[in-house]
């Protein structure tokens, strides 16, 4: 299963960032237009990336949303594997989830055409919870850092003219508006850490809410707090250098796409930016791939230890 929703996740980004780009595909023309046109009249061509800036920005939400959904999906998978194994061990604690007591809502084995229905049906169930803890945790950590550079760079930013500065620069307050950015992002990732494991407790039967106030509990204690920052540095660490490596060695792809492109299209700038995303895709969805099964696991696992542990009067 979990295989499946990898591969299954990875195809779905590959598609949709084949058909982000064939949407820029008018932006493409019009640079290759324009620079057809300023080598005709025998002047330099900078060619503007805002277009494509702009359409990268639009393209965003679609794959957070693609991102989480794959997330969601495999957080549900691991949850439900850990808790079995939990269940399935002797110290283990019963999980969130509670039986059906009412033997209408129990599948009937008599009836095979019931099972695929109701087993869809749980599926959904169980990610719904997990989809709105992303979109609560992303609206609870993130806005604070997104608006602080906003109003820092309106405030600092470079294309302020002398007479347009409301700070002086050099000034105390010029660098407290200047660091503010760097102080929102830092507390915003310690929001995260605090909200890491709610998707791991709206798997386990939580709403979203409750989820986010479970997480908030067990991780503000130190021994949670200790823990949660021992597992994910490693993470990152991993995530960071896993990306890095896999784009390094998929860096012959840009000559080989580029080349494929330009001689099929006759666009050069499509080939050319196309050959400078493959690796990245590339390094992002290996590092994805073997990165977030392993985290959305030790994060189940870490949760339902946690929670045991508070259970048992330990924590």
């Amino acid at each position: 299963m979990t295989a499946r929703l990898v591969g299954l996740s990875g195809l779905a980004g590959l598609l949709l960032t084949a058909a982000v780009f064939a949407l820029a595909w008018p932006v493409f023309t019009r640079m290759r237009n324009q620079r057809i046109w300023y080598q005709h009249v025998e002047d330099p061509y900078l060619h503007d990336h805002t277009d494509l800036a702009l359409v990268a920005l639009c393209a965003l939400p679609l794959f957070l949303l693609l991102l989480g959904t794959g997330s969601a999906a495999l957080q549900a998978v691991c949850s439900r594997a850990v808790a079995a194994g939990s269940r399935a061990s002797p110290e283990g604690e019963p999980s969130d989830r509670s039986v059906p007591s009412d033997p209408s809502d129990r599948p009937d084995p008599s009836d095979p055409s019931d099972r695929p229905d109701r087993s869809r049906a749980v599926a959904v169930a169980r990610l719904r919870p997990v989809l709105a803890v992303y979109a609560l945790r992303a609206l609870i950590v993130w806005p604070l850092p997104v608006l602080a550079e906003a109003v820092a760079n309106s405030l600092t930013g470079p294309q302020l003219d002398t007479d347009q500065q409301f700070l002086e620069r050099g000034s105390w307050l010029y660098a407290l508006v200047a660091a503010s950015p760097a102080a929102a992002l830092f507390a915003a990732v310690l929001l995260r850490l605090a909200l890491g494991l709610a998707p791991a407790a709206a798997a386990g039967g939580l709403g979203p809410l409750a989820a986010l106030r479970r997480s908030w509990s067990l991780v503000r204690t130190r021994t949670g707090a200790v823990r949660v920052l021992a597992l994910a540095l490693p993470l990152a660490a991993l995530t960071a250098g896993l990306v890095r490596l896999v784009v390094q060695l998929a860096l012959p792809l840009r000559p080989l796409v580029r080349g494929l492109l330009e001689e099929a299209t006759g666009n050069f700038f499509a080939a050319y930016y196309a050959g400078i995303l493959a690796p990245v895709v590339v390094g992002l969805l290996v590092a994805a791939a073997v990165v977030l099964p392993v985290s959305c696991t030790a994060f189940a696992v870490l949760h339902e230890r946690l929670r045991s542990s508070r259970a048992s009067g330990g924590g």
